[in-house]
């Protein structure tokens, strides 16, 4: 909890920050993008975000236009798509460079990419490692989706396998969009 000290006459007071502008504790996690620019997980509070852990050789890459479809026709409702490549499975291309190069040139990616990372086991970054331990899934293949509730604590995991635009999944994010 954060204090900021009030002044009250010639006393300071101790006054808790609101519990609404306090990023939630799944979200509270610093990153860099794919370019090497600040990620701060906290700035997405309040809004549905679909995680998924990418890779740009494996036959479920195509998944990639549809996550940039969605991504484009949901984000004025509230809709963030992050990806998080990973050679986890040794399917992912060697730098960030040619990583950020791939999904631009060959998907039109556009939603956000965080930078290069493990997403399994127990090297997997803390992000991920909260993430499974909220659903009890951690991601077996490249392109697992995790969906973030706008509250940053209720998370839906959908195996490799689910489509972006399943029933499964679009049944849970329709609900979380903005109206």
């Amino acid at each position: 909890m954060t204090l900021f000290p009030r002044l009250l006459g010639s006393a300071f007071l101790a006054v808790p920050l609101a519990a609404s502008a306090a990023c939630p504790a799944l979200l509270n996690h610093q990153m860099k993008t794919i370019d090497g620019k600040p990620l701060d997980l906290c700035q997405f509070q309040d809004r549905p975000i679909l995680i998924v852990n990418t890779a740009s050789k494996c036959g479920f890459t195509p998944q990639f236009e549809k996550l940039e479809g969605m991504y484009k026709q949901y984000k004025d409702k509230g809709l963030v798509v992050i990806g998080f490549p990973s050679n986890d499975f040794r399917q992912e291309l060697a730098t960030n460079k040619e990583v950020g190069d791939f999904c631009r040139l060959t998907y039109g990616v556009q939603f956000p990419m965080a930078e290069k990372t493990t997403v399994a086991g127990d090297a997997a970054n803390p992000f991920f490692q909260q993430l499974a331990a909220t659903t009890g899934e951690a991601p077996r293949w490249n392109f697992h989706k995790y969906l973030v509730a706008p509250d940053g604590k209720t998370v839906h995991s959908f195996a490799t396998q689910v489509e972006p635009d399943s029933k499964e999944l679009m049944g849970k994010l329709q609900g979380m969009l903005k109206k």
